[in-house]
């Protein structure tokens, strides 16, 4: 294996989640890809504190969910997330989600293999971006 298809590990600081991963350029690691072994996860009801979780449903509020995970979640809330909705559903939520900092959109588009220019979230911040005079 020469150096340029050698694997590159990286340690991440910035997310719990995110410790240690590798960077490939043949293929694509998802995080999570293990959910379906944590079946019982459960979501951190504190990331929809201010939700009456009585009787909340998680069907209609999927992109609340998924939007709150994807910022604050631990990777329980993920399994919760990734085992609710699957993985074509989360992938819908996100495309829809209006606001993710940079480093999430860029996460969550690399991870899910969505392209930027889908995402809600990215269409609004270009969108925002342009001069008035331009």
């Amino acid at each position: 294996m020469n150096n340029s298809t050698r694997p590159v590990h990286v340690n991440l600081p910035l997310r719990p989640v995110l410790r240690k991963f590798v960077i490939s350029n043949h293929c694509q690691i998802m995080y999570f890809d293990d959910y379906k072994k944590h079946l019982n996860a459960q979501l951190d009801m504190s990331l929809l504190w201010e939700y009456n979780l009585t009787d909340f449903d998680y069907e209609d509020m999927r992109d609340i969910v998924v939007e709150r995970v994807i910022q604050r979640g631990w990777p329980n809330d993920w399994y919760f997330m990734l085992n609710r909705y699957g993985v074509d559903g989360v992938k819908a939520a996100i495309k829809n989600i209006g606001y993710l900092n940079d480093r999430d959109m860029q996460f969550v588009s690399h991870q899910f293999n969505i392209p930027l220019n889908t995402m809600k979230c990215y269409i609004k911040k270009q969108l925002g971006n342009q001069h008035w005079n331009s």
